[in-house]
């Protein structure tokens, strides 16, 4: 099993030096990709990759999922920014000796944008509203009662009027309990094929100068170029701590290697009471252009608590300081858990 774990972790480093390429950055799409999901995870600043379990874990460390071995629904919903909000909606179940496996579905509202012509650049009277989407269909196993993996298959698109983009990427992850206390995880995260803009707002129509007046147009289409989605890979190391049997806390970090932005140290810790009422917090370290981050501070808190007949509903809240905007990121996430 030893063997196994080197060689997993050496795939996941080889992989690393494609998703870290700085010779890349500036030259992808599909930003969507990078917005974060749950409040839960949000105000730790994404840092529990190590030991993140259930439905979080499908975004942070798919290899989480199994962790949980339980049924769970999750509704969670963020005021972005530039007044855009982003509803993230995912179901997971444990099939038991099988592993588990997921479903998830962002999606984003922009709101109505107005369309502007070269004739009327003040807006025509019309508006569009853009779609942006990402389904994930993930699958996670427990190996050992130390080693757990994970990977998701994310279907991604994008569409502007009647122009759309469309493409696929690739998330797995690692998860190794060195004991009750200390915990290593590693994720490469959309790895996948160029996407390219294609539709009919991209077929132009002009007039053919030197011709005759009310001769017919002609029409090209402009060729859009192919973008790249944005990779990255995360190492990151977990604690816990149990003072006594109500109170409990936990310290975390990783390190975030990007093509599309800049490297990234995140810290995070948890603090919680009898495992129902918890406190939460963060912060974004970047590695270069500190000064030019918009995000760096998250706290949050959350609270558990048990229905009965195995049923478990948890409430969560993030908030995330937001440089050069108005208002912050504020996160609200709902879980339902059945074991």
């Amino acid at each position: 099993m030893k063997k196994i774990i080197l060689i997993i972790f050496t795939i996941f480093f080889a992989v690393s030096l494609y998703a870290g390429d700085k010779s890349r950055r500036g030259t992808t799409g599909a930003d969507q990709l990078l917005v974060p999901v749950g409040a839960r995870s949000i105000s730790t600043a994404g840092s529990f990759v190590a030991t993140v379990n259930g439905l979080e874990a499908i975004y942070y460390n798919p290899a989480g999922l199994d962790v949980a071995q339980r049924s769970e629904a999750m509704f969670s919903y963020m005021n972005y920014i530039a007044d855009i909000n982003m509803s993230y909606i995912a179901i997971g179940t444990n099939l038991s000796d099988f592993g588990s496996i997921g479903l998830s579905l962002k999606s984003f509202d922009v709101g109505d944008i107005p369309i502007t012509t070269n004739e009327l650049p003040d807006g025509t009277g019309s508006t569009y509203s853009p779609t942006f989407l990402t389904l994930g269909l993930t699958y996670s196993k427990i190996l050992t009662d130390r080693v757990s993996i994970g990977t998701t298959v994310k279907f991604i698109n994008e569409t502007i009027g009647n122009t759309s983009a469309t493409g696929f990427g690739i998330d797995a992850g690692v998860q190794y309990q060195f004991s009750n206390k200390l915990a290593i995880g590693a994720t490469i995260n959309n790895i996948g094929p160029n996407m390219t803009y294609s539709g009919q707002d991209l077929r132009v129509q002009t007039g053919v100068p030197g011709t005759v007046i009310g001769a017919p147009n002609g029409t090209y289409e402009v060729v859009a170029e192919s973008f790249q989605i944005p990779s990255y890979f995360q190492l990151s190391l977990a604690y816990k701590e149990n003072f006594d049997e109500q109170n409990q806390i936990m310290l975390a970090t990783t390190f975030v290697a990007n093509n599309a932005l800049d490297d990234v140290f995140n810290f995070g810790l948890e603090y919680s009471y009898i495992n129902t009422f918890f406190l939460r917090g963060g912060y974004h370290l970047y590695t270069e252009n500190v000064d030019e981050s918009i995000f760096s501070f998250t706290a949050g808190a959350g609270i558990n608590y048990e229905i009965g007949s195995g049923i478990g509903v948890s409430f969560d809240y993030a908030y995330r300081d937001v440089k050069e905007f108005p208002t912050s990121n504020h996160v609200f996430t709902v879980k339902l858990a059945f074991q």
